[in-house]
């Protein structure tokens, strides 16, 4: 069983940054994937950016260039860099990693981003 504590949301204005954290927490388990999901009012859930066990990333077309998914295995910890952050940045952000054995998909409980003057 793994458990997932995201932090690192608040407030910020616009054009400024934020950085999330993951940590995965647990009794023996391995970490493949890892990720960042968002959900602002109103909208469906998002992948904003994942980042794979060997070390391969992928953004939303609407993140690209602003954001950064990186991960440090030894602490099992996930981070997402933002800047330039917009309104429309804001949204619930949930971290997911797949884990295991056996593998399975956890999810956090999401912190909140809110970009506003």
């Amino acid at each position: 069983q793994v458990q997932l504590v995201e932090s690192g949301g608040g407030l910020v204005q616009p054009g400024g940054s934020l950085r999330l954290s993951c940590l995965a927490s647990g009794s023996r388990f391995s970490i493949g994937s890892m990720g960042w999901y968002r959900q602002a009012p109103g909208k469906q859930r998002e992948l904003v950016a994942i980042i794979g066990g060997g070390g391969s990333t992928n953004y939303a077309d609407s993140v690209k260039g602003r954001f950064t998914i990186s991960r440090d295995n030894a602490k099992n910890t996930v981070y997402l860099e933002m800047n330039s952050l917009k309104p429309e940045d804001t949204a619930d952000y949930y971290c997911n990693v797949f884990a295991g054995p056996p593998f399975k998909n956890y999810w956090g409980k999401g912190t909140l981003v809110t970009v506003s003057s």
